[in-house]
């Protein structure tokens, strides 16, 4: 059975309460969190990684050198703080040991290719997903030429980008040219343009919504997704996955162009109305 270690900013979060549990449900005596290392106490609840960590079962590391050596795989969360990944990743990117690096990866674009590089260099197998394109939706959509796709989702900042752009990356591929924000006193919505004449749009509505989607083929057919659904079990399987094989499913390009339209997105939050280029 594989032990995994979470690397955390503060433990007491909503996928380190989580991902345990799941990861012990969805893929029975293949992995397991054995220990974990959070830099603070939480700054929200208070509650100290010694605390979380007698709580969850699980070995407290004093160091992220520490919890690395313990571990067969590495989990970095801090998924509301990406700009502490750079600090968080060092002693993982440098293991050669699987790492997944929750989203978002990184607070711009030239960290994540410094991510991307400390990886290669110790040769470490390494990703970075959101959970939402793992939606048995997206799957089950037809083939065929896209030419438009409309996105929507809950959340307020850039936080939630992720959620929305990572699906249209995944399903589309295309390169993004430029990005367009117009807001509301709760919403924010985006306008990106793509190669090849090629758009989409994504829509964040604040604290309520489902995960939508609606996508527009070249030959005039049009699919809905009204509720994108069981995708954080399929993310799971996904990891536990890539931790046995060291195969990374999701390719760094990807990522790294996710990141330039997130980066994108919040310079055009700041002038909303002004096309602001990637």
């Amino acid at each position: 059975m594989l032990k995994i270690g979470f690397i955390d900013y503060y433990l007491d979060e909503w996928h380190a309460n989580n991902y345990p549990a799941m990861i012990q449900r969805l893929t029975p005596g293949r992995a397991e969190v054995t220990a974990a290392y959070g830099k603070i106490a939480s700054p929200k609840s208070g509650v100290t990684s010694e605390d979380w960590c007698a709580k969850m079962g699980v070995c407290c590391c004093a160091s992220a050198a520490e919890l690395v050596d313990s571990c067969d795989c590495i989990v970095v969360l801090s998924p509301d703080n990406p700009e502490m990944h750079w600090e968080l990743c060092q002693e993982a990117l440098s293991s050669g040991k699987p790492v997944f690096v929750d989203k978002t990866f990184s607070p711009d674009v030239k960290t994540a290719r410094d991510l991307f590089s400390l990886a290669e260099k110790h040769h470490t197998p390494m990703y970075s997903c959101s959970s939402l394109p793992f939606a048995g939706e997206l799957a089950e959509l037809p083939e065929g030429e896209i030419d438009f796709v409309d996105a929507c989702g809950p959340g307020h900042d850039a936080n939630y980008f992720v959620h929305q752009f990572e699906p249209v990356a995944a399903l589309t591929g295309w390169k993004a040219l430029r990005l367009l924000c117009l807001r509301t006193a709760g919403t924010c919505h985006f306008d990106i343009e793509f190669e090849g004449g090629k758009r989409a749009s994504f829509s964040l509505l604040g604290d309520e919504g489902a995960y939508s989607l609606t996508v527009r083929y070249t030959d005039g057919r049009v699919r809905a997704i009204p509720e994108m659904t069981g995708f954080f079990d399929r993310f799971i399987v996904e990891m536990v996955g890539f931790f046995e094989t060291g195969k990374t499913p999701v390719p760094a390009d990807r990522t790294i162009h996710v990141m330039a339209m997130i980066e994108a997105g919040q310079k055009a939050m700041a002038a909303p109305g002004t096309w602001v280029e990637l």
